[in-house]
Formats: C-alpha cells, structure tokens, sequence
C-alpha cells in the first residue's frame, strides 16, 4: 500500500468530468489503513508552462490511454483539506470532458497507474451515491457546484 501526503506548497489541478449514462467516472482514494476514503475526478497536477485544458488531455492519455475532448469553461475552487494530519491546499480547475463512447465499454471499473507507477482504480459511480453521503467525493465542495449547476440548468429546461 502506499501512503500519500499532501505537498507542503499550493498545487495546481485539473480534472475532467466524465459521464457515462448519468455516472462519474472517479478514481478510489485510500485512507493509510487501506479503507476507501471517497473517490475524485480523474485529472491531476499542472505543469509549469501547461494550461488546465493541455494538462486534462494528457493526465487521460497517460492514466487511460484515451483522447478526451474538455467542453465549456471550468469550475475553478479552492481546495484547503486534511489528509492524515497533512494539510493539502490546491487551486482546482474541474470540466466535463467528453470521454469516448468506445473506451472501456462495459467495464463498471478501470485498473490503471499513476505517474510513480502507484495501481489505482476507477469506477462509474451513480451521483445518489454521493448525495446519500455512502460514499465522498473529492475535492471538497464539488458535489455542492454539480447540484447547483444541475439545478440551475433543470431551471432553464
């Protein structure tokens, strides 16, 4: 098992939202003693020089092996946590992408390494599974901005 620690600086993010029949594709967050903390967007850390939009396309080309095509402007939040004692601050950039329609059909889950070659998992979870609190999604406050963007758009239809 490995055991993560936030940086000890402010950290640039992007994650991609994607959906497939009204489910979140997120990945699995591990507490120390291997317990399932909650799950967050796919995505990861900017680099200098890189755009949020450059930095979703790759982190889905290197985790999945799949383009995905980021839509409209981001939510952008920040992102003050505690992990273990560690405090994490982030400045996150999250947006709907278009995940292909040929990637990973009928599979519930994705095995997949992050960049310290770490084996992660992702799955396609239902939203009432975050709204019913069975399980937290990540990063703090991103379940809120979906229920008021769904809401403001059910408004508009």
């Amino acid at each position: 098992m490995h055991i993560w620690r936030p940086a000890g600086n402010v950290r640039v993010k992007a994650l991609g939202l994607a959906w497939r029949d009204n489910r979140l594709l997120a990945s699995e967050i591990y507490s120390d003693d291997g317990a399932l903390k909650g799950v967050r967007p796919l995505g990861g850390s900017v680099e200098f020089g890189e755009t949020w939009r450059d930095t979703i396309l790759r982190e889905f080309k290197e985790e999945l092996g799949v383009d995905v095509t980021p839509v409209g402007k981001p939510m952008v939040d920040e992102n003050i946590y505690n992990h273990h004692g560690a405090l994490g601050h982030e400045i996150v950039f999250v947006c709907d992408v278009i995940f292909p329609d040929d990637a990973y059909v009928g599979q519930d889950y994705i095995e997949f390494f992050e960049d310290q070659g770490q084996p992660c998992v992702a799955r396609w979870f239902e939203m009432d599974m975050f709204e019913s609190g069975k399980i937290e999604l990540f990063p703090n406050g991103l379940l809120n901005k979906l229920k008021a963007r769904s809401k403001y758009s059910d408004a508009l239809n």
